[in-house]
């Protein structure tokens, strides 16, 4: 599978922004993406940086943003992973991707599960937490484990796609530094998001793809988030197939070997040495 990760800067307001994310998925249709991954939140600024009523209006869009992101697939005959701010209700808002198959119809869509709520990352005051459950999409390239950000801490969201017949898991992400914090800080938090995802793919013998945002930008404080770029791949036993820097845009192809999925589960048989009648406390907060 020739997949496309798309990683770019916010350019200043929403059309500006779409137009460029447009270009580079017809950049990486040209040169034969079949599956194009972009990244959390991309049609404008990550807005969760603060909390203010006023930005659930960045959701009123969400039907029209679907129906031109389906176009985009269609028009470039490619498998679309996007993430959107969807308006559900008055009052109900989700941060979801919506995936596009290659000839524009709405394939499925991953409402994010874990909601986090930490300085700068205020998820929880604009998102509820998706009800969809962790079950992969079907498209025309095989079924894809879509999950995002936050859920990429979490060993369980992955071993459930798995165990719902994912062939791949795809992490759109927006995560960064603090300028403020330390250069040890901050590479101790970049590998720790690489080492986590990594495990991802090798406990469940996929291939794992993440893009994350890059570029600063800045709160209503002073300050603001430096989005780390990062994004990577990693094949069905961990090998790293590729990984950008933390500064630039990228418009990525990897090739992924998709049939190494079976081989290495047939080395590694994981799945077939759970002990499923013992894990029952795993549903439980905390076992005293």
């Amino acid at each position: 599978m020739k997949v496309a990760l798309i990683a770019h800067r916010y350019y200043g307001d929403k059309d500006s922004t779409i137009k460029h994310t447009t270009q580079m998925i017809q950049k990486a249709a040209k040169d034969g993406a079949q599956l194009v991954v972009l990244q959390e939140l991309h049609q404008g600024a990550y807005f969760c940086q603060d909390e203010s009523v006023g930005k659930f209006d960045l959701a009123n869009d969400y039907e029209k943003d679907k129906i031109y992101w389906s176009n985009v697939a269609k028009d470039n005959k490619v498998v679309l992973v996007t993430s959107l701010f969807e308006k559900r209700a008055e009052g109900l808002y989700h941060n979801t991707s919506v995936v596009f198959d290659s000839d524009g119809k709405e394939a499925g869509k991953y409402r994010k599960m874990h909601i986090p709520d930490d300085p700068n990352f205020y998820e929880k005051f604009y998102f509820t937490p998706g009800d969809l459950g962790f079950r992969p999409i079907d498209t025309s390239l095989g079924r894809l484990g879509v999950l995002v950000c936050w859920d990429q801490w979490y060993p369980e969201a992955a071993r459930l796609m798995a165990l719902s017949g994912a062939k791949i898991l795809i992490y759109p992400t927006a995560i960064g530094w603090f300028d403020g914090d330390d250069e040890a800080t901050k590479s101790a938090q970049l590998e720790a998001w690489v080492a986590v995802q990594r495990g991802h793919a090798v406990a469940n013998n996929l291939p794992v793809i993440a893009v994350n945002r890059v570029g600063f930008e800045s709160d209503e404080c002073g300050g603001g988030i430096r989005f780390w770029g990062n994004s990577f791949v990693f094949d069905a036993q961990g090998v790293e197939l590729f990984r950008s820097n933390s500064t630039d845009e990228i418009v990525q192809i990897v090739d992924i070997d998709m049939k190494k999925c079976e081989e290495v589960r047939r080395w590694w048989p994981f799945l077939r040495d759970r002990r499923v009648e013992s894990y029952g406390d795993i549903t439980k907060r905390f076992i005293d």
